[in-house]
């Protein structure tokens, strides 16, 4: 198609074009209305959020973790080291309630050497936090020191049957976790009244079900416990984390939605589930905090699982804070092989089993190490929003098919470019040359955004996986100021597209498709006395708006519409409002 002219012709006289002023004036009243459209989704978004109490600390009544008890028959109680270990296996089919699934796991046997022919050993079975532990690869050093301590322990594989992270069966985890229990105390050297748990992490959701369904469970020991539900419990350690690393609050609020997610709508029930069973604290408790674990809300947690324990009638539960330790209890990076546990806590939490299943009364401080401290609150307002969720996925879907379908247009388009250049000419695409300009500059734009913000967001989640192995935080860099950056770009991007419709607007008023009812009567008139003949249907002879072939029409509203979604896209995570 030929460009417009300077001047075009309509009922013989001279149309001009638009001059700059008159395209800003017809742009600026576009681009605000996008802006407002925009600016309306993120607002409509938006999640209440309040990092209330901030700061908040308990204070530990000694220093000294060590675990003492009063023994007045003066009895030679074992300690870590106190007997070698030795090792067998066995296999069992854990089953899940459910469905009926069956797993075939190993099971890893240790028990004191030379006391496997006793009668009335304790033990204790472990229980995996996140991932897929094994028998083999998990809990080897803290199960053989408490075997070393006159103890049988069991570590097993960790029953997952077909499921994966997001749709763990947690109550049939307990379950399964039961049978390892009851084989134990079915073991002749085992006594069955003296069977207690060692859960870290994940598995401390589990482990209230199991006390309580069991009823006979001696102890518990629990390793960074995360107490509350799924969404309350992970949304307080992102949204810490994302602080922590120096993120950029425009990239924090993304925490907000992510946490706000109605799973339930797609059969994905775990962010909900509830862990805070009372009578799964009602049994003596052993609770290990690392004062660098950044995933635990520590001093809400302190609180619950004593409230919890309280309200069943037990005041048995001692709580050490470990200075430096990680999530797991580690010192340093966990990244690292042979990362060392905490100082004192394997004598500690084993000394404390050791006294517990003997009855005897402990003299040392209920609540000791370093000061247990936490930067906000857990946030448990947080709940499900059913059409945020509804809207996000439908944005979404629509974004990623969109894109995917302009890229194949792109590809077919540089396919026929290159062919009609190699075979003399014509016309591979039709645009109209100002329209190819300004579709340049929106796809360009807004992909460049897209990939600015997975950047971002990358480089953060790979800082908190750093965190979270003991790593120190590092200056913030670009996961602050790139939020800032996506702004601009949004703004750009948002003005290219009111000059779209601006030019839209003027090459249709050049056309004479824009005329008013008096304009059409006129023309029609004019076309009567000059003896052309009359079309009421586009009024003039006119030539396309925006390109002159099917293929650049439909290239350009495909492109147009993807870049669009895309915006809705950065819309939705707040970008228009943080």
């Amino acid at each position: 198609m030929a460009c417009v002219s300077k001047r075009r012709k309509r009922n013989g006289i001279e149309q001009p074009r638009w001059n700059w002023s008159k395209r800003l004036l017809v742009s600026l009243p576009i681009f605000l209305i996008l802006m407002g459209i925009l600016t309306s989704v993120s607002h409509a978004t938006t999640v209440e959020w309040h990092n209330d109490p901030i700061d908040q600390t308990v204070n530990t009544l000694a220093s000294d973790t060590a675990v003492t008890y009063a023994n007045p028959g003066g009895e030679q109680l074992p300690k870590r080291g106190t007997y070698k270990v030795e090792t067998t296996d066995t296999w069992i089919d854990l089953k899940r309630p459910s469905t009926g699934e069956i797993q075939r796991a190993h099971v890893l046997i240790r028990s004191p050497k030379g006391l496997s022919s006793n009668h009335g050993l304790p033990a204790a079975v472990f229980m995996h936090g996140a991932g897929y532990g094994t028998a083999d690869n998990s809990f080897g050093d803290v199960a053989t020191d408490l075997s070393s301590a006159g103890f049988v322990t069991a570590t097993v594989d960790k029953p997952v049957w077909s499921t994966g992270d997001v749709d763990r069966d947690y109550p049939g985890s307990a379950h399964a976790y039961g049978q390892v229990v009851d084989y134990l105390r079915s073991m002749s050297a085992v006594d069955p009244e003296k069977v207690g748990l060692y859960a870290t992490s994940e598995s401390t959701w589990i482990s209230p079900y199991l006390v309580r369904e069991d009823g006979h469970i001696a102890f518990q020991v629990l390793l960074s416990p995360m107490v509350f539900s799924p969404r309350h419990a992970l949304g307080f350690f992102v949204a810490q984390d994302f602080a922590i690393v120096g993120a950029n609050p425009g990239y924090q609020s993304i925490v907000r939605r992510v946490f706000s997610v109605d799973a339930a709508r797609f059969g994905l029930y775990n962010l909900d589930f509830d862990p805070m069973v009372a009578e799964g604290y009602a049994i003596p408790t052993f609770v290990a905090y690392g004062s660098k674990d950044v995933m635990t809300a520590q001093v809400d947690g302190v609180r619950q699982i004593e409230t919890m324990a309280h309200s069943v009638g037990n005041w048995d539960v001692t709580i050490r804070n470990y200075p430096v330790a990680n999530h797991v209890l580690r010192l340093g990076d966990e990244a690292e092989e042979g990362t060392p546990l905490a100082d004192r806590y394997e004598n500690d939490f084993v000394d404390w089993a050791v006294g517990k299943v003997r009855g005897l009364e402990p003299t040392g401080a209920s609540i000791a190490g370093a000061s247990i401290v936490q930067s906000i609150g857990v946030p448990t307002y947080l709940t499900a929003h059913t059409k945020m969720t509804v809207y996000g996925v439908i944005i979404h879907v629509a974004a990623a098919v969109m894109l995917i379908v302009s890229w194949l247009f792109a590809i077919t388009a540089l396919v026929r470019k290159i062919w009609t250049m190699t075979h003399g000419g014509g016309r591979a695409i039709g645009l109209v040359p100002g329209f190819q300009r300004v579709l340049i500059t929106i796809s360009l734009t807004t992909q460049a955004m897209l990939l600015l913000f997975f950047a971002g967001v990358g480089q953060i989640i790979w800082r908190m996986v750093k965190l979270i192995w003991g790593a120190a935080p590092e200056a913030p860099g670009m996961i602050y100021w790139s939020w800032y950056a996506l702004q601009v770009f949004c703004a750009v991007v948002v003005w290219a597209w009111s000059r779209v419709f601006g030019q839209i607007l003027e090459a249709a008023s050049l056309r004479g498709l824009l005329r008013t009812p008096e304009e059409w009567r006129a023309d029609i008139q004019a076309r009567r006395l000059t003896g052309r003949p009359v079309i009421r249907i586009r009024g003039v002879d006119t030539g396309p708006v925006l390109a002159s072939t099917r293929f650049g029409v439909a290239f350009f509203v495909i492109t147009t519409l993807a870049m669009f979604c895309l915006l809705l896209v950065f819309a939705f995570w707040g970008l228009f409002i943080y």
